[in-house]
C-alpha cells in the first residue's frame, strides 16, 4: 500500500470497468473505498476482496442510483463504515444495444436518462448535504464520468447514450460554478475508446477493433488510464480546477 491519504472515495457502478479500476488505484493511494454497484454482487466482492488482501479499506454497497432512497442509504452506509465522504466519483453508467433513434422506445431512453443523469444528479446531492462549508461540512470532490461521445454524437450507435452524457458534461459546469465557494470541487473525465466491458454490453463486441484507426494514438485506452485521470481530480494536485473536463480519448 502506498499514500496517506485517510479519505472516504464512494465510486458508483465501481464493481467493473473503470469504476473498479478506480476503486482499486484508490486503495491502493489509501482511501479507504466504498464501491456501489447495482446487480453484480460476485463482480463487487471480487474488487473489495482484491482491495482487502492489498491491505487496503473497501465496502460494497448494493443500491440503484436513480433511487434516492438508494443513494441515501448508500451515503449513511460509508460514513457509518469510515466516518466521513470526501470524494464521490460519480461512474455508474449504462449503455443499450446498438440501434437508431427510431428503433429506440421509452423504457430504453428512459432507463438510459435515469441511471447516466438522474443517478449522478442524485449522488451529487447527497455528497454535496454532506461536503459544503455551507452546510457544515468539511468540502470535497466529486468527478463525474461523461464520455467523448458527449462531442460525437454516436450515430447509428447510441444517440441515447451521447445526449445523457452530454448532459453530464453541462452538469459539471453549472454545478462546478455553484458550489466552488462551498470548498467542492467539482470535475469530469471524459474517456473514449477504452478496453471494458461496455462494447459488448451494447452488442458490438467488435467496436474497438472497428474504431481503433480513428484514434490518433491508434490504439483503444486502458481504463486504468481513465482511474489515474480520476485520481488526479481528486488530488490535491489538481486544486486550481474546477469546472474542468479533462478528456482521456487518445487524441479522438
Amino acid at each position: 500500500m502506498s499514500g496517506h491519504v485517510n479519505e472516504t472515495m464512494i465510486i458508483t457502478g465501481g464493481g467493473r470497468g473503470i469504476g473498479a479500476a478506480t476503486a482499486r488505484l484508490a486503495a491502493n493511494r489509501g482511501y479507504r473505498v466504498v464501491v456501489n454497484y447495482v446487480r453484480d454482487t460476485t463482480a463487487a466482492e471480487a474488487v473489495i476482496r482484491g482491495i482487502r488482501e492489498g491491505g487496503g479499506n473497501a465496502v460494497a454497497v448494493q443500491g440503484d442510483v436513480s433511487r434516492e432512497s438508494d443513494v441515501i442509504r448508500l451515503f449513511e452506509s460509508a460514513v457509518r463504515e469510515f466516518g466521513s465522504v470526501e470524494v464521490l466519483v460519480n461512474g455508474a453508467g449504462i449503455v443499450a444495444r446498438k440501434a437508431r433513434v427510431e428503433e429506440m422506445n421509452e423504457t430504453r431512453i428512459r432507463r438510459i436518462m435515469e441511471i447516466n443523469v438522474i443517478g449522478s444528479m442524485l449522488c451529487a446531492a447527497e455528497a454535496i448535504r454532506r461536503m459544503s462549508t455551507s452546510k457544515g461540512g468539511n468540502g470535497g470532490r466529486i468527478i463525474n464520468v461523461s464520455s467523448a461521445a458527449s462531442r460525437h454524437g454516436s450515430p447509428n450507435e447510441y444517440v441515447d447514450y451521447a445526449a445523457s452524457k452530454a448532459a453530464i458534461d453541462t452538469f459539471t459546469v453549472g454545478l462546478a460554478k455553484e458550489v466552488a465557494a462551498e470548498g467542492i470541487r467539482v470535475n469530469a473525465v471524459r474517456p473514449g475508446i477504452i478496453l471494458t466491458e461496455i462494447h459488448v454490453t451494447s452488442g458490438d463486441a467488435g467496436r474497438v477493433a472497428r474504431l481503433t484507426p480513428l484514434i490518433p494514438m491508434q490504439r483503444p485506452g486502458e481504463a486504468e488510464e481513465v482511474a489515474q485521470a480520476i485520481l488526479w481530480l481528486a488530488s490535491t494536485e489538481s486544486s486550481y480546477c474546477t469546472g474542468s473536463i479533462l478528456d482521456v480519448a487518445g487524441g479522438r
